[in-house]
């Protein structure tokens, strides 16, 4: 493993030390500036005649960057251009993406990072991050020695069982680590050399995937039951043997391994799972958001969750604790939230077999309460009609389901209902804007899971908020490896949602928009890394910090995409 360390010279000029030379410099990706390099650094590091006659400016690459970037027509095109790029110079990738994230953020994550994922042993150029297989039982730690760099404090893993809504795709799921870990950088300043991701390739249970001669991963059903909890386990105790400090995140492992391994691992390594909590905390942030609109309190809205999978127990998860912060308690608080499955409301009569969805189930008593006594009477459009829910959350992964009736009943009884289709991909999405604001003339407030193009009604231009995890997750893990967090519980999440709706700005608000805009997602970031590691030293989770202190130490921790001094060591 390479320690990779900037210091500041005398002049204080970000510098790194540097034995390289020549072309392997030029291949080094967090070294490389490509055609930005001075005559004296051609000099110094033996790249006179590798690189064309003209310096060029880092507006110049750019420029030429996103010119290369921009022509390619189809989006996994640039998706692959990107990645290009950021395999050769990771610098210039991330000043590209940070000036044109409202553009680029659908390329590199969803919904361009599925097809990816799925095409992956086809587009497949250079490896990036850790696939660890079950032939790596009792050498985990071995492998994880093999990473780039030493001073890893980030790592997100996957098991790649649930990538998105688009189920088992195998090894191909390291696009999601990796995009992840790119926002990371790219919103919250985390260094590229300071993460890691990492495929847990356990096998695939999708036979076109089996059967595909190119398929690069580990050739075989996937592994369960107890061989996978013991690589599991092996995995977690090397990763803190050998990263003291690291904060781990689980990504797209499906529902009942998400909700088992968060709850297993959670008190032991500094971890969190982005499906459950980070989306979670953003649909927090826009139900908040959408409190300041409507001058409704939290507790006094009625919550209804399509859908009882990670996602969906998850925002019944953050809104309960903010609820509960907000005077709710007992049977009012079970009151407030409503969650159904497939087959209907959740209601404790002995037919839930999963046990993350028995927390949110109502009694057969106030099922009955509200007309809902019948388990024949259940179902999605009567819960709409009996509940009269404020809020109306989809994760359910099932186009369309918020139909016409869906929404003009919800509407009947609510002036401004919340409505946010939240599955990914896009078509998946429960609903399509558009038809959402026809059906209740423009009051509707919305959040979607995926980007959706602005729709226009009645002489009015409606932009249609996204609710993405990257408005969460960056701030939360730069906040608790910045106050040295030792557990990221459902309050730290409240905090970085209560954050979050804060900072959208009321002239956004007035035009009915949830998020503030992505452009600021730096800034957005740091608040709520401070209000995250604020909550940490006030809960007892982190060690005692003033907010100077702990907002030195989140500056300190977050890079700029600037090429750095380079100062030659001396070969021996």
């Amino acid at each position: 493993m390479e320690t990779f360390r900037f210091y500041r010279d005398d002049d204080g000029r970000p510098t790194v030390d540097v034995k390289l030379r020549g072309r392997e410099l030029l291949a080094h990706p967090l070294l490389n500036k490509g055609t930005a390099f001075t005559d004296e650094e051609r000099d110094v590091f033996g790249l006179r005649g590798l690189l064309p006659q003209h310096i060029a400016s880092t507006a110049d690459q750019e420029a030429r960057a996103y010119e290369h970037i921009s022509r390619k027509s189809e989006p996994l095109e640039q998706y692959i251009g990107l990645a290009a790029l950021q395999d050769r110079n990771e610098t210039l990738f991330y000043r590209l993406l940070e000036k044109n994230l409202e553009e680029f953020l659908p390329i590199v994550y969803t919904p361009t990072v599925g097809e990816a994922c799925k095409q992956y042993s086809h587009i497949f150029r250079r490896g990036r991050g850790l696939w660890i297989t079950p032939e790596d039982k009792g050498r985990i730690a071995d492998v994880l020695r093999n990473s780039p760099y030493k001073e890893v404090q980030l790592i997100v893993v996957t098991d790649a069982e649930r990538i998105l809504g688009l189920g088992d795709l195998g090894a191909g799921g390291m696009g999601i680590p990796i995009g992840k870990l790119a926002l990371y950088t790219v919103g919250a300043g985390i260094h590229p050399s300071h993460t890691l991701p990492v495929c847990l390739d356990v096998g695939t249970d999708n036979q076109e995937l089996l059967d595909d001669p190119l398929y690069i991963g580990w050739p075989h059903p996937r592994l369960r039951g107890e061989a996978y909890d013991a690589l599991l386990e092996e995995f977690v105790t090397a990763v803190r043997d050998i990263f003291p400090g690291i904060l781990l995140q689980w990504e797209d492992f499906k529902k009942a391994n998400a909700f088992r391994l968060l709850d297993r691992y959670r008190q032991r390594i500094l971890s969190f799972n982005d499906d459950i909590q980070g989306t979670a905390a953003v649909a927090l942030a826009g139900v908040l958001a959408a409190c300041r609109i409507t001058s409704t309190p939290l507790a006094r809205h009625r919550v209804l969750i399509l859908g009882a999978g990670a996602a969906g127990v998850g925002i019944a998860r953050q809104l309960r604790d903010a609820m509960q912060r907000d005077g709710l308690a007992d049977d009012s608080l079970a009151e407030a939230i409503a969650v159904l499955d497939s087959r209907g409301l959740l209601v404790d009569d002995g037919s839930i077999d999963d046990a993350h969805k028995q927390e949110f189930a109502w009694s057969e008593a106030l099922a009955a309460k509200h007309g809902l006594g019948d388990r024949q009477a259940r179902s999605f459009g009567s819960v709409v009609e009996q509940f009269k829910p404020t809020v109306l959350i989809g994760t359910s992964g099932q186009a369309g389901i918020f139909d016409e009736q869906i929404i003009r009943t919800m509407a009947a009884h609510c002036a401004r209902p919340v409505i946010f289709p939240f599955s990914n991909p896009t078509s998946y999405s429960e609903a399509i804007p558009e038809d959402v604001l026809r059906w209740t003339d423009g009051r509707a407030l919305l959040a979607t899971g995926s980007p959706f193009e602005p729709v226009e009604l009645n002489g009015r231009v409606h932009d249609i908020s996204q609710g993405n995890n990257v408005y969460i997750f960056p701030g939360v893990g730069l906040g608790a490896l910045a106050s040295q967090a030792r557990e990221i519980t459902d309050g730290l999440f409240t905090a970085a949602a209560e954050s979050l709706a804060q900072q959208t700005p009321e002239d956004m608000l007035d035009a009915g928009r949830l998020f503030p805009s992505l452009g600021q997602l730096r800034e957005v970031s740091a608040r709520i890394a401070l209000a995250v590691a604020r909550e940490a030293v006030a809960s007892g989770l982190a060690e005692e910090s003033s907010e100077a202190e702990l907002k030195a130490r989140i500056d300190a921790m977050m890079w700029q995409p600037d090429y750095p001094r380079l100062n030659a060591l001396p070969l021996k």
